[in-house]
């Protein structure tokens, strides 16, 4: 499947280098990156320059446009100091999306990642490489679901919250808004807004 479209992405970091390449495997064009980090000003990333900082882009109009920072706190501070541009989905052509999925603006869905029947994702999420979100989930705005992560199904994940890689949650589940899952935890119960829980089973720390 190819996506014929010219795209600007927002960062010139790691997590950009990925969102690079899942728009380049679609069979469009990356035409710069945008970073506010003076020691990557004129760097390549798999061949796309760095062409000038993120407040620069409040002239490019309805620019087509990715976010590619995994911070979910950073990622919706751009969102509203460039709300102009056109914010575009991503999903990668080796992803496996059923076509009941709902996709807000923004959202990256990385190569090996498996979103089941009737999944609703936020705008601004990232579904990273490998994750697999099951039937009937809920995920809000500016979530981060790392590699390797298992979503069961029916589970509820409020805006903000991150879920580290390979970490599990289990069935019919409630992750508030901003919490943080740790690298392999194992999520058995709801997790409150702001928790940070970790562990297996998951369990708050502080």
């Amino acid at each position: 499947m190819t996506d014929k479209r010219e795209i600007v992405v927002v960062g010139a970091g790691g997590h950009a280098k990925v969102v690079v390449s899942a728009i380049q495997a679609l069979g469009s064009t990356v035409t710069g990156l945008y970073d506010d980090d003076e020691q990557v000003s004129g760097a390549c990333i798999l061949g796309v320059p760095v062409v000038g900082k993120t407040g620069t882009l409040k002239a490019h109009g309805s620019q087509a446009a990715v976010i590619g920072i995994g911070d979910n706190d950073a990622r919706r501070l751009l969102v509203s100091s460039l709300g102009n541009l056109t914010w575009v989905s991503i999903v990668h052509p080796h992803a496996c999306v059923h076509p009941s999925v709902k996709i807000g603006k923004g959202t990256v869905i990385f190569a090996g990642a498996i979103v089941q029947p009737d999944v609703t994702i936020g705008d601004h999420c990232i579904i990273n490489s490998g994750a697999i979100i099951e039937h009937d989930s809920n995920l809000g705005d500016f979530v981060h679901v790392a590699p390797g992560v298992k979503v069961a199904g029916n589970v509820r994940i409020g805006s903000g919250a991150l879920l580290g890689v390979g970490s599990v949650v289990l069935p019919g589940l409630i992750i508030g808004d901003a919490a943080k899952v740790g690298g392999g935890a194992v999520v058995v119960g709801n997790i409150e807004p702001n928790a940070t829980a970790a562990g297996v089973p998951a369990r708050p720390l502080g």
